[in-house]
Formats: structure tokens, sequence, C-alpha cells
């Protein structure tokens, strides 16, 4: 079509739920995607110019582009129209804009893909991705794709076409596409919709840009003007680059580190503080296999891990806005926290299966929803209270009501420490003593002293220590085994965990004490491969599903971390540097890494992000 996408004229058309006109659209490799957001959603474009993972209004609300699990998921796509092509991807320097490039014989343009930020307590419309289209050389036409699918493709819609855009509506939400057009531009043609999706194409010369905005409140298209999109663009810049400067990291590995706070902030819900795990559900740990899971939720600890390495880099706004969620939580709740919760703070998370997709590579089921937020998990205290500890050490006070639910939080697991749980993986074989939680129920204790004790807080000091003293010498008996001369994942195992890296971390051990390093030799010999490490054996240690699973990335991390501190820089480095090479093309990963270096599981992933974050730092303090 003419510059003016899209529309054919005013029209309505409506499609089943589901359905889809023959399109040449394959899922593409996990780690082939840069990620836009608003710090409420976020979407995942392709190299290839698709958006085919956004959900919303938020991270957890139901997918309206899905086409990464099902190609009946829905897609927007903008491509030149003639091949070949190659393209390339970068962010904007210092920022979460996303610019795909696409070299042609004839011209180059690029797409430029962001959202602007909806920050404070707003929760109204007004989520708009924009796709600024331009061509920067010669001549290229685009063509551009906007299918729609509701509700994981479970909800039909209408479409309504205008001059000035398009409004697709289904039961319970809808999108409108908002034109970028300039005054003078001709009525747009070769723009036709099938079943319910609007196809069309536009041909650009050097200097011009056309494109669209799609925004969530379901208003009335309307023309934008290309400048108007450009001050949206300097305002974005200008948010990321604001909050980027203040961060403290002046370390060798500045651009990775950054780029990891920057996507540690897109998994941010600005208006409670909530922080999800990562932005998809499903994408396999092992291709084909049934390890898929729901992450668009906010974890205890991974929030709380996540804030603390932000914290570590000078950001404080993100742990008092986290603080506050939490203690709502608390207050909500029957005395003690759960594991996980959505990102308003409600802890209905049912689990259930799309049946009707076909799931990423027929990785199935594809869930929605996580069933194992109602498990026990005890590890989540600790990594609460050591990052709380960690933002009171940088000057984040804790206000009256915060150390009333902290108080309440610790006297819980007092009485409910030594028992078995779920364990920090989620395995769904059953509850154990596992070292791990017991190792963080220690860390609970110990924080819970040394902040009471510095400020002269009220509370069951006593207590606290005696327990604390108890899991201490319990680890010792239980947790320690002669026989494999190492810290073992559970009681009465002899099995290796790599959760247990951790251990001198958090001050437990000394990183040069005999245990530990037999520990860290131990864990080198049994779980790392090539430098990157596995969770722990599933042959040695079932955790109640089939299938294997690749590396588990935030714990090579936490073996460069480990390395560090018991005195091997060098070798540390080299393992943080072999792990930079598995990063994507824009620095992004993933949960694991598998066997060919492909990256697995849900992408981009915070527990990755914090890891390589505290690496970093670990690693500039050892070898400076």
């Amino acid at each position: 079509m003419k510059p003016g996408f899209p529309g054919t004229g005013e029209g309505e058309r409506k499609t089943p739920s589901g359905k889809e006109p023959p399109v040449n659209h394959h899922q593409p490799p996990i780690a082939d995607h840069g990620l836009i957001g608003d710090l409420q959603t976020a979407a995942l474009v392709s190299t290839g110019g698709a958006i085919d993972w956004f959900c919303c209004p938020r991270f957890d609300s139901p997918s309206v582009f899905g086409a990464l699990l099902d190609p009946r998921g829905g897609h927007c796509r903008i491509r030149p129209v003639r091949e070949p092509y190659t393209s390339r991807q970068f962010y904007f320097p210092g920022t979460a804009v996303l610019i795909t490039r696409f070299m042609t014989r004839l011209g180059t343009g690029e797409v430029i893909d962001f959202m602007r930020p909806v920050t404070g307590g707003r929760t109204d419309g007004g989520h708009r991705l924009i796709r600024l289209v331009r061509c920067v050389r010669g001549t290229v036409e685009f063509a551009m794709e906007v299918v729609p699918r509701f509700d994981y493709a479970r909800s039909p819609h209408t479409t309504a076409v205008t001059e000035d855009g398009v409004l697709f509506h289904s039961e319970d939400s809808a999108l409108t596409l908002h034109a970028v057009r300039e005054p003078g531009d001709p009525p747009p043609v070769h723009a036709h919709v099938i079943e319910g999706g609007v196809y069309g194409s536009v041909i650009l010369k050097t200097g011009q840009a056309r494109g669209f905005a799609l925004e969530s409140d379901g208003g009335e298209p309307r023309a934008i003007r290309v400048a108007e999109i450009e001050r949206t663009f300097d305002d974005t810049v200008r948010f990321w680059r604001d909050w980027l400067n203040q961060s403290t990291y002046r370390g060798r590995w500045r651009e990775m580190v950054d780029r990891s706070a920057i996507t540690l902030k897109l998994l941010t819900y600005a208006p409670t503080g909530a922080m999800v795990a990562a932005p998809t559900t499903s994408l396999p740990e092992q291709i084909g296999g049934e390890r898929n899971w729901d992450y668009r939720y906010a974890w205890v600890r991974d929030a709380s891990l996540s804030v603390s390495s932000l914290l570590a880099l000078g950001f404080t706004d993100e742990a008092v806005a986290f603080a506050r969620w939490l203690r709502e939580r608390h207050l909500s709740g029957d005395g003690r926290l759960k594991i996980m919760y959505r990102v308003d703070g409600a802890s209905d998370l049912l689990e259930e299966s799309l049946a009707h997709w076909s799931g990423y590579r027929g990785s199935v089921p594809v869930r929605i929803g996580n069933s194992a937020a109602d498990q026990l998990q005890l590890d989540v205290y600790g990594e609460l209270l050591d990052t709380v500890y960690q933002a009171d050490r940088r000057g984040a006070e804790i206000g009256h009501d915060g150390w009333k639910a902290l108080t309440d939080l610790l006297d819980w697991l007092a009485a409910n420490w030594d028992q078995p749980d779920d364990g920090i993986w989620e395995t769904r074989e059953g509850k154990a003593d596992f070292t791990y939680g017991r190792l963080m129920s220690w860390v609970a204790f110990d924080r819970g002293v040394r902040l009471a004790t510095a400020h002269g807080l009220p509370c069951a000091l006593d207590s606290w220590r005696d327990e604390r003293d108890r899991v201490y010498d319990q680890i010792w008996e239980h947790g320690w085994s002669s026989l494999k001369q190492a810290f073992v994942q559970r009681y009465g195992s002899v099995s290796l965990d790599a959760s247990l890296l951790r251990m001198a971390d958090v001050g437990f051990i000394t990183p040069h004490d005999p245990s530990w390093l037999a520990t860290l030799a131990g864990i080198e010999n049994e779980l790392v491969t090539d430098s990157l490490v596995y969770r722990y054996d599933p042959d040695a240690s079932p955790d109640g599903l089939r299938g294997d699973e690749g590396t588990f990335s935030l714990c090579t991390f936490g073996y460069v971390t480990a390395l560090a501190r018991a005195g091997y820089p060098e070798k540390a480095r080299l393992v943080f540097e072999k792990m930079l090479t598995y990063a994507n093309h824009v620095g992004l990963y993933a949960e694991e890494i598998g066997p060919n270096g492909e990256q697995l599981g849900n992408f981009p992933q915070a527990f990755t992000h914090l890891g390589l974050i505290d690496a970093a730092l670990t690693l500039d303090r050892a070898i400076g």
C-alpha cells in the first residue's frame, strides 16, 4: 500500500477464534528476540521483525500475540516484501528501545520498537506499543501484518477498519491500531482483512518514516504524525538513560551489566513494585519435553534477589516499592508468605493447559497458571531478609509497619523451619529436608538478629538467636555428608545441588574453609560441564518429571561468584567470559542452555541476569 497503513476504507470483519489464513510463520529460536516493555507488560520482537509474544495489559494477562507458542496464536510482523534480505537487531544505546535493521538489494530500512513507560500507580489504559518504520537508504517496500488472537486465541474478535487505523475488539479486551502518517498522504490501498487480521504494505524512500502504534485502550483509531512518535521516542530514551544513570557500576563489564539491569527493570510491574520471573510461559527446558512452566508471576525469591542485585548497583527505588508490595502481601495473608503471586498481589494461580496450542516446537503442555504457588519453600524467607538487610545498609530505612511484618514472618519461621519443604527448584516429587531451605532459614534469622541489634528494634531476639544456632548445627550434622565429603542437596542423600553454591556468599561458611572447598570441588566434578552448571542430577535426585533439562544459567554465574570468593579469580574470569558468549545478539539470556548452546526455558530470565550482575561485581573485586 501507499504510506498510511492500514485500511481499505471503513468496514468490519469478524473472525472465529483460532482460525488463521495461510501464512509462512515459523517459530524462531528463543534467543532470536529482543525485549521491549512499559513496566507493566512486555513484548518479544524477533530478528525477523515479528512480535510473536505480547500479553496485555499486564505481564500475567492473556496473550494478544502468541505465535511463539503456536502459529495460530497471533502475531504482528513487519519485514521487507522482497527477498533476499538480511536483518540485524540492536538496542538504542542505554535504553530498552529495540531497532531491527533490514538490508535489501535496493535499500536499507529499520523498524524501531518501543513502549512508552507507564510508571507510578497508573493501571488504566494507554499501554502503547510503537512500531516506527524508516527507510535509511534507497527504497524498501515493507509488508505489515497485524493478526491479534485474544485470550490465547480462545476469544473471537471483530475488526473495524477506518482511514486512520483499525479497532480489534473481543468480548473482554480490545486493541487499537493508530496509523502513523503525514499530511497529504493519499488514502491507503493494498491493505486487506483476512480472518480478522490486517495485511498490507508500504513503500518508503530514503528519509521517509511511517508505521503504527498499538494501544490497549480500545479507543477510536486516529492518525498520528511522525513528529509525535519522535517526541515519544525522545521521552522514552530520556526515561531509560535517566534511570540507568543512577547506576554506580564502573567495572570491566559495564555494557553487559547495564543490559542486565535494564532487563530486570523491564520485568518490574511499576504500579505495585512486583517483579516477574520472566515475561513468558511454557518455553521449554527441553525441546519437545514437558518441563514448560508459566513464569509471568512475582516469586518472592526471584524478586528479592533481583532487588538485591539492583541495590548493589545503586538503585534503591525498586527496593522500597518491592518492600511495600511484600508488606501488603503479609497483611492480606495468614502469617506466612506464599512463594509467588500475581503482579497485583492476588494468589489465584490455578494451573491449566491450553490444549488447542501446539507449544514451542511441539513442546507441550502449554501451561498458564502455576500450581507450585501452594508449595512450601522455606528459603524465600532468607532471600527476603537478606535483601531487606542489604537495603538497610544502603540507607533504605525500615519503618514501623515494615518491621512488624518482618517480625511476624520470623516468628512464623521460628515455629516452622524444621520440617520438609518442596525446595528451591519446585520439584513435583514431594517434600524433603532440603539443605538449601535450611541454609536460607539460617540467613533469615541471622539478618533479623543483625537488623534488630543495629537499630534496637523490638523482637523475640533470644528466640531468633536460638533458632539461628539450631539451624546452623543441624546443617552441619545432617547437611554435610562424610561419605561424599560435601554438603548435599537433602538430608540423608549423597546428591549435590548447585543452589548450595551460595553457602559462602551468604556467610554461612568462610570461602576458604576446607569443607566448603571440598563441596565446591564436588559440584565441579559432578554438575559442571565445560564451565556450564546443572542444577542437580535428576537421575540421582528424582524430581517427578520426565525428560532432561539444560544447564542452569543462574548456577553458572553462581559458580563464577563462588570461585572468585574461594581465591580462584582467573578461573572464575574464564568461566564468566565463556558464559558471556552464550548471550544472544542483544545481551539477553533465557533460563537454561542446551547441549548445542541453544537457549532454553522462559526468556529473558530474571534469575540469569541477576546472577550476571552479582558475578561481575564479585569478579571485579577479586581481580581488582
